[in-house]
């Protein structure tokens, strides 16, 4: 059974504001009200696609730094696919942690 949720004062807090910090737009009544996203697909994902962008990131890097003058591909595009690399390591971290932090919270909520 889901406990109420209630602000500081113990007043009940309509389904509308339940979240840490709110939802963003009201429900529209077409979305199920038990809709949750696939956590563990997620952590798959996040854990298989994390050590391949930061691979990415230090491989091209390296071939950037070794990169000749009149090498092709050239340093500028080298610097740009390491860059887009480590911004996606990034995103998947994030998601990773974002996962895990939820994934712990229903199991704590769980007992």
């Amino acid at each position: 059974m889901r406990e109420e949720r209630t602000d500081r004062t113990g007043q009940r807090v309509p389904r509308s504001r339940s979240g840490a910090i709110g939802r963003r737009f009201p429900r529209t009544g077409t979305e199920p009200v038990t809709a949750r996203s696939p956590l563990r697909l997620r952590l798959a994902l996040a854990g298989i696609f994390l050590p391949l962008f930061v691979a990415g990131c230090a491989l091209f890097a390296v071939w950037a730094a070794n990169a000749g003058p009149g090498d092709s591909p050239g340093r500028g595009p080298l610097i740009f696919i390491s860059a887009v690399c480590g911004f996606l390591a990034l995103t998947a971290a994030l998601d990773l942690a974002v996962v895990l932090r939820r994934l712990r919270r229903e199991r704590d909520a769980g007992h």
